[in-house]
């Protein structure tokens, strides 16, 4: 797995906020709110504003009542239910993501179909997590900040769902943190865990506000973390150095 890349370095950083990207958010947008795509659903760009769309899979790990699904929710813009149930068996869920590459000024959409699967489902049917991890590409392995047992179980669940030979992106999501007053998790372990695993370790709280603050950065380390990591098989594949879509076997939809 390769060490992740400093934020900004591939794609130009917080796009979202700029002027410029606002034709391409409004596609992603319906009545200020984001807007639910289904599974074979993407955004449609007029001719002069063209961008290519590549997807990718992501899989959300986690102890039960972390928050897997309302991360979920939020990242692709849904509901967030305010009671917490567990997930009977496996639910997805599509986020597009606009981004601008800093090399060539490109535009690309993102697709991520996010994996959310319930922790008693996956401990009685063994075909759920070979299932989530068949093809995956990035995992988002989540605690919460108000239950240190779910921060200790994070390099378990490392240990045991990848391999240092794996090809996947792998972040860490702390949830709750805006629940500060009943936090188990101090930045110091926060900080140590980083240097230990080399693995970026992202904060979200209870943002329902329907904008991007808390979840862009997120978005963003992953659109750039998975370019970077196409860039980096196909090079080693002994193809063309500057990486486009064409030049790997991620699909690519025009």
């Amino acid at each position: 797995m390769a060490a992740p890349v400093p934020p900004g370095s591939i794609i130009v950083a917080d796009w979202h906020r700029s002027p410029e990207s606002r034709e391409f958010f409004k596609k992603i947008l319906h009545k200020k709110k984001r807007r639910e795509f289904g599974l074979l659903e993407t955004p449609v760009m007029p001719p002069h504003l063209k961008a290519d769309t590549v997807r990718y899979k992501v899989f959300i790990s986690g102890k039960s009542g972390v928050g897997k699904t309302a991360l979920a929710a939020r990242l692709a813009g849904h509901h967030i239910p305010n009671l917490h149930y567990e997930t009977t068996g496996l639910e997805t869920s599509v986020v597009f993501w606009p981004v601008k590459l800093r090399e060539n000024c490109r535009v690309l959409f993102f697709h991520f179909q996010l994996w959310d699967c319930g922790e008693n489902a996956m401990r009685r049917f063994d075909h759920i997590l070979p299932s989530c991890k068949e093809q995956v590409d990035a995992i988002l392995f989540l605690f919460s900040f108000t239950d240190h047992g779910s921060f200790e179980d994070i390099s378990n669940q490392m240990s045991r769902i990848t391999d240092p030979s794996d090809r996947v992106v792998r972040f860490v999501v702390g949830t709750k943190f805006d629940l500060f007053m009943h936090t188990d998790v101090t930045e110091s372990e926060i900080t140590r865990f980083q240097e230990v695993w080399g693995v970026p370790v992202f904060r979200v709280g209870g943002d329902v506000s329907g904008g991007f603050g808390e979840i862009a950065p997120i978005l963003n380390a992953l659109a750039e973390n998975l370019w970077h990591q196409d860039c980096v098989h196909a090079s080693s594949a002994s193809l063309p150095q500057v990486c486009h879509p064409e030049d790997t076997s991620r699909e690519v939809i025009v």
